[in-house]
């Protein structure tokens, strides 16, 4: 029997940890969220299991989503964050990681480094060989195009690294000619690497109004689907950041309005298939 996963799912506590992207610009999300409060919606939405993605580079979010996986059923596994810039001390960190509870990847919030070149670095790729070495995944947040571009590097020095480009590579909605171009073509590239995924994720909030409907986002999910197939894709509901602009059941409508164009086995794929195998889940 099939099962649906959600492959991006946050949680945070503010007595217990530091988000400093947290602000009054996200008010609505800039509170604590607890696994109680959305299992309830996964149940709604017929959604079994979930992977929770860190929303800190810090250890603090990391140990306290395994946590929360050591008490549910539901956390199928963790996508955690480790000093990547420590290629000499990540042995020691995953090794803790994984007695913790289900480690299946790793991330970074690129975005938020000053250094555009961040994931360029050495010691990065020194340590990214390591989850490859440990089948291990790796979230790439693919906001700029210079991010897809670093993730094209990564692709082909470490083919045996399992990488997952989140929230569609961040489609350009709403923005000029020259811009869905140069998206398009970057995730063409992607899509030639085979260790590559790309999370259908974090899309209603895109868009200059930070609300997107289906039919903005459907040519850029299109594209996604017919280069990457849907073995490649995987669902996503980023909860809770994804309440800025849709409820976890429009998400949900959201997602599976994008999909309709494909047949039961390759929407079976995109909503649990491909996250078991990219993540390697029991």
């Amino acid at each position: 029997m099939a099962v649906t996963i959600d492959a991006h799912l946050h949680l945070w506590d503010l007595e217990h940890g530091v988000y400093g992207w947290l602000s009054d610009a996200v008010a609505p999300i800039n509170r604590t969220f607890r696994i109680a409060e959305v299992e309830p919606q996964l149940d709604a939405a017929r959604v079994e299991q979930a992977i929770l993605v860190q929303a800190a580079d810090t250890e603090a979010d990391t140990r306290a989503m395994f946590a929360v996986a050591t008490g549910s059923t539901r956390v199928a596994g963790v996508v955690a964050w480790a000093d990547l810039l420590n290629p000499d001390g990540l042995g020691a960190t995953l090794d803790e990681y994984a007695a913790s509870g289900p480690l299946v990847g790793l991330r970074h919030l690129i975005h938020d480094e000053p250094d555009p070149e961040w994931l360029a670095q050495p010691a990065v790729h020194e340590s990214l060989a390591q989850l490859a070495a440990r089948e291990l995944a790796f979230d790439v947040i693919g906001v700029l195009p210079r991010h897809l571009v670093h993730a094209l590097v990564v692709a082909d020095e470490l083919p045996g690294l399992q990488l997952v480009v989140d929230h569609l590579g961040s489609p350009p909605v709403g923005a000029g000619a020259n811009e869905v171009s140069i998206w398009r073509e970057l995730i063409l590239e992607l899509a030639e690497r085979p260790n590559v995924a790309v999370k259908l994720s974090g899309l209603t909030t895109l868009g200059s109004s930070g609300r997107a409907s289906a039919d903005d986002l459907r040519p850029f999910s299109g594209t996604v689907l017919e280069a990457f197939g849907p073995g490649r894709v995987l669902f996503g509901g980023d909860w809770p950041v994804s309440t800025l602009a849709t409820s976890y059941a429009e998400t949900m409508e959201f997602t599976l309005a994008l999909l309709s164009g494909l047949d039961a086995d390759g929407t079976r794929e995109v909503l649990g298939g491909t996250a078991r195998r990219v993540y390697r889940l029991p």
